[in-house]
């Protein structure tokens, strides 16, 4: 299932020269009250689907909000018609909900605790996120996985899951959004048999519970999976696997700028084609909420605020993804980007392990 681009609204320009500045303003004015009746039984339907989602995460501990959302959009699409008044509201939340969800994740960041793993964990950090993302693209060149599918896999697993995906698929606009679904169902089934895998692979070699968690932190994809793993290790490894997650999180800003950059300078050939900006919106408004939370204006309630809020955005985005699934095209990927996907699991684990050993 694909779904068409919304109007953007007027053609007139604000005042603003900027590349942001012009699209920021096409999207004030875009929106009356015909574009409200355009989206709202999408969006409507998407917000259902979250809260279920939600919901069903705190019955069942352990789960994963994102991959229940997922799941939901994926037996909607395959089992019963979709109604096409629908369209535009699943393809709206599957974009600017996803967007808005990534933004909310900057506030949970707290640069104070990443700095307090140590230059050399900081430095590992920024190995398995540069190296992670660089390995996996050489690899799914050799293995004949296409450009996009291979980037969404790479930074999907070397940054932060679902999330990163979303990031990237913000940033490059992917046309095939069975190569954003390929990606995030790779993460989840990759990340979650690392749940009881590197618990157990820390034991066997010995590692400590503070070692097992800077491995888990560096090397399991979604942040619940980490959590979900360091509570296997027990002790100090909770903690610590988290932070160093969020390490990897904080990432996320200057690889979207970087990916940014080079698809301008792609396009820079091309007079007719629109070049992205040099920095994405969400991805500035990323970077303002993790200076927000460094200010500590906002009271302590505003961070759950900001959790629940960005597991209920990216949950409508993800089930309005999963309503562009078919099954019987999913299954047609073929097997290279799972050969792709379990290659990357395991060279970002190295890489963290090797990151540990050292400096850990």
């Amino acid at each position: 299932m694909t779904t068409k681009e919304l109007p953007s609204g007027p053609a007139t320009r604000p005042p603003s020269t900027t590349h942001t500045g012009r699209r920021l303003g096409a999207f004030l004015r875009s929106w009356g009250p015909a574009r409200w009746k355009l989206l709202a039984p999408g969006v409507a339907v998407c917000a259902a689907a979250a809260a279920a989602a939600v919901g069903l995460t705190a019955l069942l501990p352990g789960a994963s909000t994102l991959l229940i959302a997922i799941v939901i959009g994926v037996l909607l699409r395959n089992l019963v018609p979709v109604p096409a008044r629908l369209l535009p509201g699943f393809g709206y939340a599957a974009k600017t909900l996803l967007r808005a969800g990534v933004v909310l994740l900057g506030y949970q960041l707290l640069v104070s605790d990443v700095l307090s793993l140590g230059p050399g964990m900081i430095l590992v950090v920024v190995c398995i996120v540069g190296l992670g993302i660089g390995g996996t693209l050489l690899m799914g060149r050799w293995l004949g996985v296409g450009p996009t599918q291979r980037l969404l896999i790479a930074c999907g697993f070397s940054i932060c899951g679902a999330a990163a995906v979303a990031a990237v698929d913000g940033v490059i606009e992917t046309r095939e959004r069975r190569e954003v679904m390929t990606a995030v169902a790779l993460v989840v089934i990759f990340g979650t048999l690392m749940i009881p895998i590197l618990p157990a692979a820390a034991a066997l070699l010995g590692l400590g519970n503070y070692q097992a968690g800077l491995w888990a932190g560096g090397s399991i994809h979604e942040v619940a999976q980490v959590v979900a793993a360091g509570g296997t290790i027990g002790g100090a490894a909770l903690g610590v696997a988290v932070i160093v997650k969020l390490a990897r999180v904080l990432m996320l800003a200057p690889v979207m700028a970087v990916i940014s950059v080079q698809r301008r300078r792609a396009m820079g050939a091309s007079a007719t084609s629109r070049k992205p900006p040099i920095m994405p919106l969400f991805v500035a408004c990323f970077i303002a909420m993790m200076a927000l939370r460094a200010t500590g204006w906002l009271p302590g309630a505003a961070l759950d605020w900001s959790k629940a809020g960005e597991s209920f955005l990216l949950a409508a985005a993800m089930f309005a993804l999963g309503t562009g699934v078919h099954v019987k095209s999913l299954l047609g990927v073929g097997l290279r980007p799972f050969i792709l996907a379990a290659a990357a699991t395991v060279w970002v684990a190295c890489l963290a392990l090797a990151g540990v050993l050292i400096f850990g």
